[in-house]
């Protein structure tokens, strides 16, 4: 049990306010406490009082993060310890092996040979996961996806460890303990699990301005997507390449999925829960084991020192992204999943990411978030995986020569020969040595002016700018989707002042915005706006942060469901199939019963899956081929009832034969463009290829 002095019962807060956040960026603003009452000094575990628990300890208001800052590596360590064996976040993840090919080199930004040598083809193992669910949670919440990629060089591993959204939630690492801790299930009752949709979470989000940026794009259709072969991956944060003289170029890396991107609507994506809890999985399992092979670009943002002090905003500030429209994207290589892992627990649970991991001539800025994943990503995994060994874990080890004079230690492999393990030595002539030639160095970086201390620079005050940005470059669609997302979660905040706060946050990005939550949650009036470090200013559009408009006009690597019965026509089904693979998509065969049916000629289909159990929510468009009499029964049947409604719910295709429209009636579904007769096979193909946008406002209501 833990006790505390009585003299540190007290705080110096005035009765009856919450403190609030300390550093120069108005973290938070007036919030009143529900009950009166002083709060306790916050302390490391041995007690010692801390004065800042927002900032990590900087050389300089710019500078790297300082080794000697105890409160964040206590912090940090304790956080990292907080699960085993599975991961505190990304838990619930899928892995697959492939290849990193380069199609243009850098050579004149770095030594790296990864990003020299032209056509070499590298091997990589991907891993994509939700963020705040366990490993048992579903597959398909609204959440963020982790993208992380190690690559095995021939210069050793690189771990490039991102997300599918270019922004992340906080400015500093000394706060990641306290963001997982808000979203992840309330530690007094254990949920929600897998989902940010409750008080603790908003409450943090509501006082942390830094974060509506990445609230805009987590309310976005970003974190439902359809597959993750349709996801992009970023890297988040600024790195540096260094050439041959040492000479540094800052770097964003970006992956662009050959697909194109592709999300599903919120009631589908709850729906998917339920039809299958292993929805994006097995759908990357199916796609590779068919030899459908997840393609993505990866491309790059260059940009210089003297560029970056141009920007309107602070590139080391991991809240803020680079618009395409001021750094344009540079394609410079692919990366193909074509191989699933052997064994699931061995590779895609054992394998560890690091961002520390990077060869000679990647370096590091900054960011003061980087800087502390730096050491965090290390330090879970000696927790996670049983000690400092797991990188001989044959997922996790270097495909490349590699040496040095580490020793022992739990789970140790390798058998050692020699009695030299330490350096300088002359016992021994083939004992390695460092190498100032091929070694990698660190960027000589001219410090900037200013004193040590917990500070934030003042070039990662603007909290709103950016995050108007997103929203105003959204389409009318994905506005509204997003405005809805807020209302859905904020719906679920128990406690009234929570949802006013963080609609008040609103009112910085987009009065209009704030305006649609707060009715759609009928608060009677808009609540007052907290004081603002800096307002947000007027920044143009950036149309590559859509989603709806860059969709590709494709069915490749979709899935359309195709509901039989006894009866059907199998010329019918046969000319649909060939219209639908011929587009690059999938054909799944749904019948009343998963013994298939008999077609009208005599022929027995099997079927991919029972009509119960097989709900259109698994497709991107839906056909049906149905005899009269047989569509007349299915009519009475729930099942296929809601297989059509929902799919027209969720603004899909539906080519529907003349047998199926008793079952149209039955749903209420009132025929628009986007059904049609299924020997319409060129309109329906061209529906399939995107969603009936113009049908959702009459089917349901949006904030």
């Amino acid at each position: 049990m833990t006790t505390k002095p009585p003299s540190r019962s007290t705080a110096s807060s005035p009765a009856g306010k919450v403190p609030q956040p300390t550093d120069e960026h108005g973290q938070g603003g007036e919030l009143q406490q529900q009950a009166g009452g002083a709060h306790p000094v916050l302390t490391t575990q041995q007690g010692i009082a801390i004065a800042d628990n927002q900032n990590s300890l900087r050389a300089t208001p710019r500078g790297p993060t300082l080794l000697e800052d105890f409160i964040l590596r206590e912090k940090i360590t304790h956080f990292d310890h907080e699960r085993i064996p599975e991961r505190v976040v990304h838990a619930r993840g899928t892995g697959a092996h492939g290849f990193f090919e380069l199609t243009e080199s850098l050579e004149q930004f770095t030594t790296a040979k990864i990003l020299t040598e032209v056509g070499q083809q590298t091997p990589v193992f991907a891993r994509i996961s939700t963020v705040a669910g366990g490993a048992g949670s579903v597959d398909t919440p609204r959440d963020v996806r982790g993208f992380a990629v190690k690559f095995y060089t021939n210069e050793g591993n690189w771990d490039l460890v991102g997300n599918n959204i270019p922004v992340f939630f906080i400015q500093d690492a000394m706060k990641f303990p306290d963001l997982v801790h808000a979203v992840k299930m309330e530690p007094d009752r254990a949920f929600p699990q897998a989902a940010s949709a409750h008080d603790t979470f908003w409450d943090f989000i509501s006082l942390m301005p830094e974060s509506m940026h990445m609230v805009m794009w987590q309310m976005s259709d970003r974190t439902i997507p359809r597959s993750l072969r349709m996801i992009e991956g970023f890297g988040i944060h600024s790195f540096r390449l260094l050439d041959a003289q040492g000479q540094s170029t800052f770097v964003k890396f970006h992956w662009r999925p050959k697909l194109g991107l592709q999300s599903t609507v919120w009631d589908e994506a709850v729906k998917l829960q339920a039809a299958d809890n292993d929805f994006l999985r097995r759908d990357l399992f199916e796609a590779i084991e068919a030899g459908d092979f997840p393609e993505w670009e990866l491309a790059v943002q260059l940009f210089t020192e003297a560029e970056a002090e141009h920007f309107d905003f602070d590139h080391l500030d991991a809240t803020k992204l680079i618009p395409e429209e001021v750094i344009p994207l540079r394609t410079i290589g692919r990366m193909v999943l074509n191989r699933w892992p052997n064994n699931f627990f061995a590779e895609t649970e054992q394998v560890a990411f690091c961002p520390a991991n990077v060869p000679p001539g990647i370096d590091f800025s900054n960011d003061p978030l980087l800087q502390g994943r730096l050491f965090s990503y290390l330090d879970t995994q000696l927790i996670r995986l049983g000690g400092p060994n797991f990188t001989q874990i044959p997922i996790n080890a270097p495909q490349c020569p590699f040496h040095n004079f580490q020793r022992d230690g739990h789970m140790q492999m390798q058998q050692h020969k020699g009695r030299v393990n330490y350096e300088p030595s002359s016992l021994q002539p083939d004992t390695p040595r460092a190498s100032q030639a091929v070694g990698t160095h660190a960027f000589a970086e001219r410090p900037d002016d200013g004193a040590k201390g917990r500070v934030r620079a003042e070039s990662f005050a603007d909290h709103f700018s950016q995050a108007r940005m997103f929203l105003h470059s959204q389409s009318k669609v994905e506005q509204a989707h997003l405005a809805s997302a807020l209302v859905f979660e904020l719906s679920k905040v128990e406690t009234v002042r929570v949802r006013e706060a963080v609609v008040g946050q609103l009112r910085h990005i987009d009065e209009s915005l704030a305006q649609r939550v707060a009715d759609g949650l009928g608060l009677p009036s808009l609540p007052p706006a907290p004081p603002a470090a800096r307002p947000a200013k007027g920044v143009a559009l950036s149309p590559a942060t859509a989603l709806i408009p860059r969709m590709k006009d494709t069915l490749q690597g979709r899935c359309i469901g195709i509901l039989v019965d006894d009866g059907s026509s199998a010329q019918s089904i046969a000319a649909l199939r060939q219209a639908i693979e011929a587009e690059g998509a999938r054909v799944k065969i749904v019948a009343p019963k998963v013994g298939g049916a008999q077609l009208d000629d005599g022929s027995h289909l099997a079927a991919d899956g029972q009509l119960a159990g097989t709900p259109s929510a698994l497709f991107d468009a839906v056909a049906s081929v149905l005899a009269p009499e047989r569509g007349a029964k299915l009519a009475k049947e729930a099942a296929a009832v809601d297989w059509f409604r929902d799919a027209f719910g969720h603004l899909k295709a539906i080519a529907a034969c003349q047998g199926s429209q008793p079952i149209l009636q039955a749903a209420g579904i009132q025929p628009d463009a986007g059904v049609m007769a299924p020997s319409n096979t060129a309109a329906f193909v061209a529906a399939a290829k995107t969603r009936q946008w113009e049908r959702e406002p009459k089917l349901r209501t949006l904030a």
